[in-house]
C-alpha cells in the first residue's frame, strides 16, 4: 500500500459551462454535458450513460473534455459523488475530474474515492455551500495498492457486493415510491382546501451561525445532514457549544421539521423530520418549524415538502445563483398547503412508521455490507 496526493495517479481537470448566449454550442447532441444531478446517490459510483444534456461539437474548444473511464467527483454542494465516464464527455464547474494513469485502474480509482467521500467532505471549506477547489482536489491524499492484479481482484470483490446491495437498496426504494403513492392517493388526488403554512405552524425560525468547535456538547447539524430522499443523517456530524439563553432559539427536538434554505438549485428546499431522543442545534441555513400538532402532523408536512411537484415549486421560488438558492422563511411560510382532517394526517403518518421499520431493515443490512466494501479498499 502506498500514499500519495490524487495529481499523481492522474490528470486533474475542473469542468466549465460553455456560454449559453452562443446558440452554436448546444445546436445539437453531440457531447454529453455531465451535471451533478446526474450523478446517483452518495454510495454507489454512477455511470454516464443515460445524461440529460449536451454540447454541440462546435463547443469542443471551449469544453473541457475527458477520455472514456475517466472519474469524475462532484465538489461543489454534495461532495464525493463518483462517476465513470462511458464515453467522451464534458462536465460543468462543479465536478472534479482524474483521467487515471498507469498507475491505478479507472474502477479502483473510483471505488477509492468513493469510500474516502468522509475526508473529501472533512476539507471542503466553503460556509454556505460545500466546495473543493481543484488545488485542494489535487493535493487529497489516498492510500492504494500499487499491484494492478491486486487493484482487479478487489474491483471483482467489490463489484459482487455492490450487486447485492443494488438488491437491498431496490427492496427500500420500492418502499419509498409506496409511501408516495399512498401520499398522492390519499392528498393530492383530493380536494381538500388550501391554507398558508404559516397559519398552520407555531414557530418557524433559523438556526444559528456559530461555528463549530471540536468538543461541542451539542450535535450541529449542517444542510449536508438532511438527505435528497428527506431523511436525517448523522454521519460525519460536528458539534458546537451554545450558551444557555440562546439554546431555546436553535435547539432541535423530536417532531421538529427542518428546512434546508441555502443550497445549490438541485438541493435547496431538502426537508426531513426530526426523530431522535435527544437534543442538537441547527446551523444558519436550516430552518426550524414546529407545527401546531392540533391541526397539522409534522410527518405529513415533511412528506408534502419533499414530494416531487412541491419540490419543484420550491426550486422555481428560490432566488439567488445557481449554486447558492435561497428560499426564506417568510416564503416558505407563504406556501399553500392542502389541509385534511387530522385523523387523515395521523393515518397517513401510522403507515410511514411501518414502511420506516421495514426500511432500517434494508439499511442495517446494507450498512453490514458496505463496511464490508470499505475494509477491501481502505
Amino acid at each position: 500500500m502506498k500514499k500519495v496526493k490524487l495529481d499523481k495517479l492522474g490528470k486533474i481537470i475542473t469542468g466549465n459551462t460553455p456560454s449559453k448566449k452562443i446558440l452554436e454550442f448546444y445546436d445539437s447532441n453531440d457531447i454529453p454535458f455531465i451535471k451533478p444531478d446526474d450523478f446517483k446517490t452518495i454510495d454507489e459510483i454512477s455511470s454516464s450513460k443515460g445524461n440529460k444534456n449536451y454540447i454541440s461539437e462546435n463547443a469542443r474548444n471551449n469544453a473541457r473534455i475527458v477520455p472514456q473511464n475517466s472519474v469524475l467527483v462532484t465538489c461543489i454542494g454534495i461532495i464525493g459523488k463518483v462517476m465513470i465516464s462511458e464515453s467522451e464527455l464534458s462536465f460543468n464547474q462543479q465536478i472534479n475530474a482524474i483521467v487515471p494513469n498507469e498507475l491505478i485502474l479507472s474502477k479502483y480509482l473510483a471505488y477509492l474515492l468513493l469510500y474516502n467521500k468522509s475526508k473529501l467532505d472533512f476539507i471542503s471549506n466553503a460556509p454556505v455551500v460545500p466546495i473543493i477547489n481543484k488545488t485542494q482536489f489535487s493535493e487529497f491524499e489516498v492510500t492504494f495498492h500499487e499491484n494492478i492484479d491486486v487493484q482487479e481482484m478487489i474491483i471483482q470483490k467489490l463489484e459482487n457486493l455492490d450487486n447485492q446491495i443494488l438488491k437491498r437498496r431496490h427492496q427500500s426504494k420500492l418502499l419509498s415510491n409506496l409511501v408516495k403513492s399512498r401520499f398522492n392517493e390519499m392528498f393530492i388526488l383530493s380536494d381538500f382546501s388550501l391554507k398558508r403554512l404559516g397559519e398552520l405552524v407555531d414557530e418557524v425560525r433559523y438556526g444559528t451561525s456559530l461555528p463549530a468547535t471540536i468538543n461541542g456538547k451539542y450535535g450541529y447539524l449542517r444542510m449536508n445532514n438532511i438527505t435528497e430522499n428527506g431523511k436525517l443523517n448523522i454521519q460525519n456530524l460536528k458539534y458546537i457549544d451554545i450558551p444557555e439563553k440562546d439554546l431555546e432559539k436553535y435547539v432541535v427536538r423530536k417532531g421538529d421539521i427542518l428546512f434546508n434554505r441555502t443550497n445549490s438549485i438541485e438541493l435547496v428546499g431538502k426537508t426531513c423530520i426530526y426523530e431522535l431522543d435527544f437534543d442538537m442545534v441547527i446551523a444558519g441555513y436550516i430552518i426550524r418549524i414546529r407545527t401546531n400538532n392540533n391541526i397539522l402532523n409534522p410527518r405529513y408536512l415533511s412528506e408534502f415538502l419533499n414530494f416531487p411537484s412541491t419540490k419543484k415549486f420550491l426550486r422555481n421560488i428560490a432566488k439567488g445563483a445557481v449554486n447558492q438558492a435561497n428560499i426564506n422563511a417568510k416564503e416558505l411560510q407563504d406556501i399553500s398547503i392542502p389541509l385534511p382532517p387530522l385523523d387523515l394526517q395521523n393515518e397517513f403518518a401510522d403507515f410511514v412508521a411501518q414502511v420506516d421499520k421495514s426500511q432500517f431493515a434494508c439499511q442495517i443490512v446494507i450498512k453490514l455490507w458496505r463496511n464490508s466494501l470499505k475494509s477491501s479498499i481502505i
